[in-house]
């Protein structure tokens, strides 16, 4: 079944017509025409069966017929610091860590970031990533779309973020995931192509944060948070069967 993420409040036995990027994916690339069905959800909880009426190039309008209230979050909360990547680096990141159930991205700029945008750029940078996590939520099930926070120093996010289990992948990192005791949530922090400095590691593990290794492998900025969070949903979450 086609879901399609509405950015608004869903009500049964109601007529809508599907936002322009929708609605030209629905009548366009999937050559969706009136009786066909969809699933729609608003990131509110549930899903709602819904029904083409009509549908042209530009424009598709459907009637709200049932919600069904499903469950597919983790009851594991993950919050990813990433390190900001280039271009389909970073979009590959957010794509793939929705999937596996993160409950908040924040993008984070550190001494190696190669990514250097002015203000306005970043908003633009920021909407992009948004529709990323949608398009991500709807292939993926989900019911909740994860909050992705405006970019932000990495000092500066340091310096407010908070207790409880976090971690800071780190070359050599002295603890592996399965020494760790288990945990109902946890925050993830990545470096950028690069890496971490060794003095951002070290801010990071002052202000409280275990470094871990993954293997003795080096992975690349954009397998490493993939794989972390992999590990963490199947040793805590639901990935364990």
């Amino acid at each position: 079944m086609t879901r399609i993420h509405i950015g608004a409040p869903l009500t049964v036995d109601t007529r809508l017509e599907l936002p322009e990027a929708a609605a030209r994916h629905v009548a366009q690339v999937l050559r969706m025409r009136a009786g066909e069905l969809l699933t729609l959800f608003n990131g509110a909880g549930g899903e709602y069966d819904a029904v083409i009426e009509s549908a042209d190039r530009r424009t598709v309008q459907v009637r709200v017929e049932n919600y069904r209230e499903v469950e597919r979050e983790s009851a594991l909360s993950l919050t990813l610091a990433q390190c900001v990547s280039k271009g389909e680096r970073m979009d590959y990141t957010i794509q793939k860590a929705v999937e596996l159930g993160v409950s908040a991205i924040v993008p984070v700029l550190s001494a190696r970031s190669v990514v250097k945008l002015d203000s306005e750029r970043w908003e633009k940078k920021l909407e992009h990533w948004r529709g990323v996590v949608s398009s991500a939520c709807e292939q993926s099930g989900r019911t909740a779309l994860p909050h992705i926070h405006p970019v932000q120093r990495l000092d500066a996010w340091l310096a407010a973020s908070g207790d409880g289990v976090r971690l800071v992948l780190a070359p050599g990192g002295h603890h592996g995931l399965k020494q760790l005791p288990p945990a109902q949530s946890a925050t993830l922090l990545v470096g950028p192509e690069g890496g971490l400095s060794d003095e951002e590691i070290a801010l990071a593990l002052h202000r409280g944060f275990t470094g871990i290794g993954l293997g003795p492998r080096v992975l690349r900025t954009e397998t490493a948070g993939v794989a972390a969070l992999a590990a963490l949903q199947a040793l805590w979450g639901d990935l364990g069967g």
